[in-house]
């Protein structure tokens, strides 16, 4: 698939409270971050065919990432989002918050504009799918590597198709997610300690955002958007 590259022009401080790797490393060392253990056996396999990229290290969950990053401060780490003990997202956004210059390619199944833009706001340097690894990881590792962003055309044109749009509230996702469960008007109202006609009132707004025509059809948007999790 067509990637979309823009050059990053964002420069940072490194946090000198962390060790610095050896300034003479020539391979691009690479953390590998996923739940799965069969799927980061494959990125270790994919990694181990490229004389210029080295494997350091492998985390299951976010935590684990978190701890693994800040040791051994890789040129790129590859961050899947939906993780036990805390997501990928969470995790960038502890990583970036302490070594801003840290490098994170998020590896996800999901499409979604709304993942997405919030992989994207967090501080990754790219978003690639995973079904698009064999094909694109390589590259999108390289272009990482020199400060390019690297995100899908189809999820970019997701992005760009929804940037005029309100974001819903907490609240408003409070109520969608409970509606996503097959809770009622007014079991939701009972749930969040607010009226029906509040509830009522919250989904009005949630259909107009999402342009969806009932309930049903905003719930599978906004799980296909990534707005709510499946």
């Amino acid at each position: 698939m067509e990637q979309l590259t823009l050059t990053d022009g964002q420069m940072s401080t490194t946090n000198t409270d962390i060790a610095t790797p050896a300034a003479h490393c020539d391979k691009i060392r690479i953390l590998a971050v996923d739940d799965h253990a069969v799927f980061r056996e494959g990125i270790s396999s994919l990694l181990h065919t490229q004389p210029d990229m080295e494997l350091v290290d492998e985390a299951s969950n976010g935590r684990e990432a978190i701890d693994a990053c800040l040791r051994h401060r890789p040129d790129i780490t590859l961050m899947d989002i939906r993780m036990p003990v805390l997501s990928g997202i969470d995790a960038t956004i502890a990583i970036r918050s302490v070594w801003s210059e840290a490098r994170i390619v998020v590896l996800t199944t999901y499409e979604g504009d709304a993942l997405a833009r919030k992989a994207l706001r967090a501080g990754a340097v790219g978003y690639l799918l995973k079904n698009m690894l064999r094909r694109d990881l390589v590259d999108t590792i390289r272009s990482a590597h020199v400060g390019k962003f690297r995100v899908p055309v189809a999820v970019a044109l997701e992005l760009a198709g929804h940037l005029a749009e309100n974001e819903l509230s907490a609240r408003e996702l409070d109520v969608l997610r409970l509606v996503a469960i097959g809770s009622s008007n007014k079991r939701v109202g009972q749930l969040l300690k607010v009226t029906e006609d509040t509830v009522k009132a919250h989904m009005k707004a949630i259909l107009a955002k999402l342009g969806a025509s009932d309930r049903t059809h905003a719930v599978t948007l906004a799980m296909r958007r990534g707005i709510i999790d499946p």
